[in-house]
């Protein structure tokens, strides 16, 4: 029964996967699992029916989550939404759980194997745009909005959960489902939180759902970077720029100097590396010497290794600007995010099930819809 239940929650909770990232080496591999895929049928085929039949709740959802367009630590709308949806289906609602308030982790079940359903949920900022449109126009300019499809993932998770979970019910199947949200995912907010405060103890497999162009799946180290996410902020002496301003001790020189050196320093770097910066306080009015400045980071590379040296390099620069405008540096770790690895055994069962349950067929209407946004 055990193996059974096992062989259930893989084969079921996959048909919530709406897409992750297949790198391209593991392509011929999805190739060959479809020539050979075989049609769904007993449990198997039950779940992608009753998930069929909640079209209507999974596009609700995805538009409701598109509606609200929450920034990341910010997500209360979705939080009450999703969790409110849940309850009414028996699953328990934890809110707030590591000691972060927008987020929720629901659980149904008792035993093993215990399956954790993970999605993002937060939008970005100034990304606000109206459904259904391919060309840029904003529902409120200026204001947040999904433009990762954000909204998508927890539609098909906690459908395909409903759908288990009947079937668990009704055939008296031992096993644990999970949904959780990918809270403030664009910040690198809360995964480390929720492994540091030990949510994923006791849990047996974590199928992360995220939108992309098409369903896969993917297992070892994929193309997709890890972080860190990092503030630097410079204090100096604040002058009259058009009295004295020989007495300032510019804070803002020190960013825009440690911005330089490091664009020079990326011709020197791993070309698959990637970063980013903001700068997030570059003083007050022009006149006067800005005695504080912040810049902000994103150091990404492809290997954990790559990530420390990137992010040393990083911290040189910064002491060396600082050094350079007689000003004082200080960081803040915003969050962090370690390249990802994928278990092989799960992506191929996943593979072989999604070949079996193939592509949607998009009618004419549909592809020319411009009904509520589907991304």
């Amino acid at each position: 029964m055990q193996r059974y239940s096992t062989r259930l929650g893989f084969a079921v909770l996959l048909l919530s996967v709406s897409s992750v990232v297949l790198p391209a080496e593991e392509a011929s591999e999805a190739e060959t699992s479809e020539q050979t895929a075989e049609p769904l049928t007993g449990l198997k085929a039950e779940a992608a029916g009753k998930i069929d039949g909640m079209h209507k709740l999974i596009q609700e959802i995805v538009d409701s989550l598109f509606a609200f367009s929450e920034l990341g630590f910010q997500e209360f709308e979705t939080q009450a939404y999703l969790s409110d949806i849940l309850e009414q289906n028996g699953f328990a609602v934890a809110k707030g759980s590591a000691g972060i308030p927008s987020n929720w982790w629901a659980s149904w079940g008792s035993g093993r194997p215990v399956i954790a359903l993970g999605s993002d949920v937060d939008g970005i900022p100034k990304a606000s745009q109206m459904p259904g449109v391919a060309y840029r126009q904003p529902m409120i300019e200026g204001a947040p909005g999904h433009g990762e499809g954000h909204n998508s993932g927890q539609a098909v998770n906690i459908a395909a959960a409903i759908a288990v979970k009947a079937i668990m019910q009704r055939e008296g199947l031992s096993g644990t489902i999970v949904l959780w949200p990918g809270i403030a995912e664009e910040l690198l907010g809360t995964k480390a939180w929720y492994a540091r405060d030990g949510l994923f103890e006791g849990v047996d497999a974590v199928l992360f759902t995220h939108v992309s162009s098409n369903l896969a799946v993917s297992w070892g180290v994929p193309r997709g970077t890890g972080l860190v996410s990092v503030e630097y902020s410079f204090d100096g002496v604040a002058a009259h720029g058009a009295g004295d301003p020989w007495k300032g001790r510019s804070a803002l020189d020190a960013v825009e100097l440690m911005n330089v050196a490091w664009n020079f320093r990326r011709e020197h770097l791993n070309p698959l590396q990637r970063s980013h910066y903001v700068i997030t306080d570059g003083g007050d009015q022009p006149n006067v010497v800005p005695s504080k400045a912040t810049v902000w980071y994103f150091v990404r590379e492809i290997t954990a290794d790559g990530i420390r040296t990137n992010f040393a390099t990083l911290q040189r620069i910064a002491e060396g600007a600082a050094m350079m405008t007689d000003t004082e540096v200080s960081r803040r770790i915003v969050g962090a995010a370690w390249p990802r690895h994928f278990n092989k055994p799960i992506a191929l069962a996943m593979d072989a099930n999604i070949q079996s349950v193939g592509l949607p067929e998009w009618s004419e209407d549909d592809q020319n819809s411009h009904s509520p946004c589907r991304s």
